[in-house]
């Protein structure tokens, strides 16, 4: 969020949040929602961390902070989600952002991608996945 403040005040002809109060709230609402749920101690890096029981309950937990994002979020809390969620997918073998279940994050994630800016500078996927994957062997080690 302090980006998108600095953004908003560094440039304030092309704002990235509404100028209603209340729907400037509720966006800071969901951005920090997102925050929150994508944290070191989300269930989503818990899915990413763990095995078993303990992936099942983490999953669970995930799909339902997804379903919260899909029917209630706002465009802006979707980036965390739609880009570094599926490497989680990718590498641990779960579906967090089925197209029929959620298709407005779905959407969002394929629309990010294809942004001409973003497009050019997301990082080489190939290296992401080592990386992630590199991580997830520590993360399983250390436990």
């Amino acid at each position: 969020m302090i980006i998108v403040e600095y953004i908003e005040q560094t440039w304030p002809q092309n704002p990235l949040l509404p100028n209603n109060p209340y729907e400037r709230v509720m966006a800071r609402f969901w951005v920090k929602f997102a925050d929150d749920n994508t944290d070191k101690d989300s269930p989503f890096w818990l899915l990413f961390r763990s095995s078993g029981e303990e992936q099942e309950k983490a999953l669970k937990e995930s799909l339902g902070i997804v379903k919260i994002v899909e029917e209630r979020g706002l465009d802006i809390a979707f980036v965390e989600f739609a880009y570094w969620l599926g490497f989680i997918e990718e590498i641990v073998g779960v579906k967090l952002l089925d197209a029929l279940a959620f298709p407005r994050l779905h959407a969002w994630k394929k629309n990010l991608k294809e942004v001409p800016v973003i497009k050019e500078n997301l990082p080489d996927h190939g290296e992401m996945l080592v990386y992630f994957k590199w991580r997830r062997e520590m993360l399983m080690a250390s436990q």
